[in-house]
């Protein structure tokens, strides 16, 4: 996802291998991005013989989404919240503190 979100146009799987390294396989890229498609987190149009992939959300939308996740239903959401504030930087709480009011 880094980098989709990175890129200014859609990429082919063989341009997401390129942009990570060869850690990976050409298949392997290719299967990751197609479950990506499958669960809505990037969308993909037709390119030649392949697929071009681009992400559904951007990288914050997608980190918040990850945030709500963290509090399922069932927790002390207040401990966990509270938690989560304690461990902010002093700059990251006093934006947050700004964002709420």
């Amino acid at each position: 996802m880094t980098s989709l979100w990175a890129a200014d146009a859609p990429m082919t799987a063989a341009q997401v291998q390129q942009q990570i390294g060869d850690d990976l396989a050409y298949n392997t890229v290719q299967t990751i991005l197609i479950r990506l498609h499958e669960k809505g987190e990037v969308h993909r149009r037709r390119a030649g013989r392949g697929h071009e992939y681009w992400p559904a959300r951007d990288a914050a939308t997608a980190a918040a989404a990850q945030m709500r996740a963290a509090l399922p239903d069932g927790t002390d959401r207040h401990a966990v919240l509270r938690q989560f504030a304690a461990s902010l930087d002093p700059s990251d709480a006093a934006i947050l503190r700004d964002l709420l009011t």
